[in-house]
């Protein structure tokens, strides 16, 4: 590895590089071929994803997030241990990835403690950052803000403001904010990023949007996002998403197969030009460079805005 901790961007706008550590069958798009009682059986390809990712921040000079799934970090905690000894930040990406609304608050609770124990554990560190599965805190789960506070985390990445059939709070702000929960802390959010074009809010994160629309138009999006270049703006990816050989899966329905397997096989190309075409550190780095002006309170099934 080339990577020393030492090493930072030399444009003045950090955006946050962000990296979810699941593997291929950990995925929603495929929770109905494959279910948590079977991953076990499925060949892992998670820890060499990570390397040739870490190879190439090594290579590019770069710091990022890991958002590491305690499933993941249970079975291979060296690949923790890695991530953090490279002079990463690593953070919270819950224990099992399963969908925060369809999850009963203890069940998250338990869950939620239980992966950052086990991240703590591994890396030495405080574990300060969550990012749902699926971005799964919409306004059915607001509830979910409390208890990450209540656990000791002081900022969260799971905020989608678009609209989307899984996930998605589309009238909450596209900057970096604060949400009061209702048990008086605080926690700042650093939202996805959205572009705003004729009015709506476009995905411009990553992710599949970053693999299926045409490399130029997503850099316009994110450099749009970020007002031309100016304002930090999150972006993610997950390791198997540079992993055309992954095993698939036929029996998933045709919009699962799309929004999983498409252009695999040109992401870690893109990925290298995208981190050459904007400057990228850690997102707690990228958040110390914006100071958040506006506050939300917890409510019942809704952000509102403090004056």
């Amino acid at each position: 590895m080339l990577y020393t901790k030492d090493s930072s961007p030399a444009l003045k706008t950090l955006h946050a590089m962000t990296i979810d550590v699941e593997d291929y069958f950990h995925v929603a798009a495929l929770c109905k071929v494959v279910r948590p009682d079977q991953w076990h059986q499925q060949p892992s390809r998670v820890v060499n994803n990570t390397h040739t990712i870490l190879q190439l921040f090594a290579d590019k000079k770069i710091r990022a997030t890991f958002f590491v799934l305690g499933w993941v970090a249970e079975r291979y905690p060296e690949l923790v241990k890695e991530i953090s000894a490279l002079g990463h930040e690593v953070a919270s990406h819950g224990y099992s990835h399963q969908l925060i609304y369809n999850q009963t608050p203890e069940l998250f609770r338990a869950e939620t403690l239980r992966a950052k124990q086990i991240l703590e554990n591994l890396s030495q560190a405080p574990i300060l950052g969550y990012r749902a599965a699926s971005y799964s805190i919409t306004l059915r789960s607001l509830w979910a803000l409390d208890v990450l506070t209540e656990l000791g985390f002081t900022w969260d990445s799971s905020i989608f403001p678009v609209y989307h059939d899984n996930y998605g709070m589309p009238n909450t702000p596209n900057e970096p904010y604060r949400i009061q929960t209702r048990n008086g802390l605080m926690l700042t959010e650093f939202p996805l990023t959205a572009a705003k074009v004729a009015g709506m809010n476009i995905p411009a994160a990553g992710g599949g949007y970053f693999r299926q629309f045409p490399y130029p138009l997503f850099r316009l999006l994110f450099r749009r996002a970020s007002q031309g270049n100016r304002v930090p703006k999150v972006f993610y990816l997950h390791p198997w998403e540079i992993d055309p050989d992954q095993p698939r899966f036929s029996e998933a329905s045709w919009l699962s197969r799309f929004r999983h397997y498409t252009n695999l096989e040109k992401c870690e190309a893109r990925l290298k030009r995208f981190i050459d075409d904007f400057a990228f550190s850690t997102l707690s780095d990228s958040l110390h460079s914006y100071n958040p002006t506006e506050t939300y309170a917890n409510r019942d099934k809704a952000l509102v805005r403090l004056t």
